[in-house]
């Protein structure tokens, strides 16, 4: 019988029809069950004892006096500890297995790079430090600076963006701010429908109206569609600032014809910015200042090595072409005459740099990102960084080409993909789903890829395998993938209700996002000792 423990939490049966006995705690050997922490918590008890505290004046708290007790848990301090460590053991990580996400470049970070960004005189800096006790830093800040112009053909960067889509509202920025310097007011902005998300919702953030470009059949920018709808007007009456576009796509292709459409933008009087979330494909191999590009961030926590996932950390710098470089914002860091290197903050602008936008950030910050970035850079060096391309996309080919005769792969016949191999879930029986797929993927013992994504392919899933995969590791998600699609194409009901082993079954994810559950609705008991009524608790 499925009953509650003595703290009136109830475990799950295993699945239906399963040879797996239930067990009386919920655990399932190493598999350990938890509970919320307000379900622990009695609020009896304490980790530590606190001195009484003086009474504070009632009268300077006014209306935020407490009339209730907290509603807090009560834990000792190894009941605290085990709750999160047992909550840990239930996170999917890059240390157990491969991280497929596509579109979210997930691979092993070098623990020397966690080892630099670690330095005293790195991990403990603070914003308000002055000038001269941070030389250091700043000498970190523009070698990775130069490295970035170096692999991107560009000729400036703005280190301060702190992640992707704040890049590419600095990139528009500039852009707009170049429009003003002559005099122009243009109001679109062009984006393929092969773009990131973020493109067009920075595109509306930044002010300006987008416009959609369609993808041909192969899954790339229509360039005659691109060209016609650049052509309304001329240069001298454009409405077009620009076009965002990213490359490689995000149907994991290159986009053969960027020189073309660079070329085309230019001509109209517009700029091109380039989303670099993917540049982890073409780094040491594409310079995308070569291609006409004007503006692209780079995702220092994707292509150069920072943990991310979960909204951060992240760092996305902006290296800007020569027609922009005199419009990026402050602050930065800058290399004198005397070798010395000094950061140039608002004060200065109209000596340093007059043409400045403005500055995005309190702080320079980003650090830690900064160091493993360039730590990456100068322990793989040239050759190193080409081979990370190459094997990025040799691995994502693997993929490919191991699954396409089991998986609908709609761009298959293309050519090559680069760093992302692209499946949908066109030849899935009635009933079976690409969500089926990725949860059935779970039970397997692997984080799902990116599905639903890109948008221009129905049922989408998209894998990035990443250079650090080995083949062995390769094998068994390929293994594990065909196995899953083998079940959908039998028919195999239990898929429906995947996943089995996890530690929660599957969501209602529509009502999930719709009416999410954010506070703890039970009820906790109250303290043994009551509070001072002069620190009372709410």
């Amino acid at each position: 019988m499925n009953a509650p423990n003595a703290s009136g939490w109830k475990p799950e049966l295993g699945p239906a029809g399963s040879a797996q006995p239930a067990t009386s705690s919920g655990d399932k050997g190493l598999q350990l069950e938890e509970p919320l922490i307000f379900e622990l918590g009695t609020g009896a008890n304490y980790g530590v004892d606190l001195d009484e505290p003086e009474a504070p004046p009632l009268a300077a708290l006014g209306r935020f006096l407490r009339k209730d007790k907290a509603a807090l848990p009560g834990l000792t301090e190894p009941e605290a500890v085990r709750h999160y460590t047992r909550l840990s053991r239930q996170n999917y990580a890059i240390d157990l297995g491969p991280f497929p996400l596509g579109s979210c470049t997930m691979k092993h970070n070098p623990r020397l790079n966690e080892k630099m960004a670690r330095l005293p005189g790195f991990a403990d800096l603070h914003p308000l430090q002055p000038q001269q006790s941070v030389r250091g830093a700043f000498e970190v800040m523009e070698q990775l600076g130069h490295w970035l112009v170096e692999l991107t053909g560009m000729a400036s960067v703005a280190l301060s963006p702190k992640a992707g889509a704040h890049g590419e509202l600095c990139g528009l920025l500039c852009i707009r701010a170049a429009h003003d310097a002559r005099g122009e007011n243009r109001t679109v902005i062009l984006v393929p429908d092969s773009a990131h998300g973020t493109n067009p919702a920075t595109a509306a953030f930044a002010g300006y109206k987008v416009e959609a470009i369609p993808g041909t059949k192969d899954g790339r920018v229509d360039l005659e569609a691109f060209k016609a709808r650049l052509g309304v007007g001329g240069p001298e009456t454009s409405d077009v600032a620009g076009v965002m576009i990213t490359n490689p796509n995000t149907c994991g292709l290159f986009e053969r014809e960027m020189k073309d459409i660079s070329d085309a933008v230019h001509a109209a009087g517009g700029y091109v910015y380039c989303d670099g979330a993917n540049f982890n494909a073409i780094v040491g191999k594409v310079r995308p200042g070569d291609l006409g590009v004007d503006a692209m961030h780079i995702n220092l926590h994707k292509t150069f090595s920072t943990p991310h996932g979960g909204g951060g950390p992240g760092s996305g710098p902006v290296v800007l072409s020569q027609a922009l470089a005199p419009f990026a914002p402050l602050p930065f860091v800058t290399r004198d005459a005397d070798g010395s290197v000094r950061l140039v903050e608002e004060e200065q602008a109209a000596q340093d740099s007059p043409q400045a936008f403005g500055r995005m950030v309190a702080f320079h910050g980003q650090m830690g990102m900064f160091t493993r970035a360039l730590t990456y850079i100068l322990s793989h060096g040239a050759d190193g960084l080409r081979q990370v391309a190459e094997d990025a996309v040799l691995n994502a080919n693997y993929v490919l080409r191991s699954l396409e005769d089991i998986l609908d792969a709609p761009f298959a016949a293309s050519g090559p993909c680069m760093h992302e191999a692209l499946f949908s879930d066109d030849n899935l029986p009635d009933g079976f789903s690409t969500l089926d797929v990725a949860k059935g993927l779970i039970d397997e013992g692997f984080h799902p890829m990116t599905v639903y994504f890109p948008l221009v392919v129905h049922g989408a899933m998209l894998v990035e395998p990443t250079e650090t995969e080995s083949k062995q590791g390769l094998d068994r998600l390929i293994g594990s993938l065909r196995a899953v699609a083998e079940r959908a194409l039998a028919g195999d009901e239990s898929l429906k209700s995947a996943p089995h082993y996890a530690p929660r079954r599957r969501l209602d994810e529509t009502q999930a996002a719709r009416k999410p559950v954010l506070t703890w609705q039970g009820h906790v008991q109250p303290p043994a000792t009551p509070i001072p009524s002069e620190i009372g608790g709410s």
